[in-house]
């Protein structure tokens, strides 16, 4: 199965695929759609614009995004959503699954602990696609939100590496 996982932004939207065969995660690609400058219609049209491509070139079984956090400032967070909904617009104009994962359960996925730093996702997503250099921080974002969902976004020692979950512990 090919996942693309999305990190929504409306300045920078990261995008990771992998390849997930039995319980064994290949890296296939990601990156960054970025949209620094424009109305916000054109930037959500260049969102929307890039994840379609991408789709298409790689052709991704399921989508993972990840939800959307209530910041302080709600401007901020309606921004955020709306660069979310064109991310998700491009997957079920494809005919794609979507599933959403919030960051505590994507962190939990891939560290093993919902209240981890990012350079300990980053680190972790290093690790489990056997990464010879790290991908940029909205990348690896991306790329882990597609390993929770590899994971079927339960926790990282429930699957992989033959680790589990003891007291909140990887044992």
């Amino acid at each position: 199965m090919r996942i693309l996982g999305i990190d929504p932004g409306l300045r920078i939207t990261g995008f990771g695929v992998i390849d997930q065969n039995a319980h064994q995660l290949a890296y296939i690609n990601s990156g960054c759609v970025k949209t620094l400058e424009g109305t916000l219609p054109e930037r959500l049209k260049l969102i929307m614009n890039n994840l379609r491509e991408i789709i298409l070139e790689y052709r991704p079984d399921q989508v993972a995004v990840e939800q959307v956090f209530v910041n302080v400032n709600p401007k901020s967070t309606l921004l955020l959503g709306q660069a979310r909904g064109a991310a998700i617009c491009a997957a079920v104009l494809h005919n794609l699954d979507v599933s959403e994962y919030t960051a505590l359960q994507i962190k939990q996925a891939v560290v093993g602990n919902g209240h981890a730093h990012k350079d300990q996702v980053q680190a972790m997503v290093i690790q489990l696609l056997s990464l010879s250099g790290s991908p940029g921080k909205d990348a690896a974002d991306a790329l882990a939100c597609a390993i929770c969902h590899a994971h079927g976004g339960v926790g990282l020692g429930k699957i992989s590496l033959g680790l589990r979950m003891k007291r909140g512990r990887l044992v």
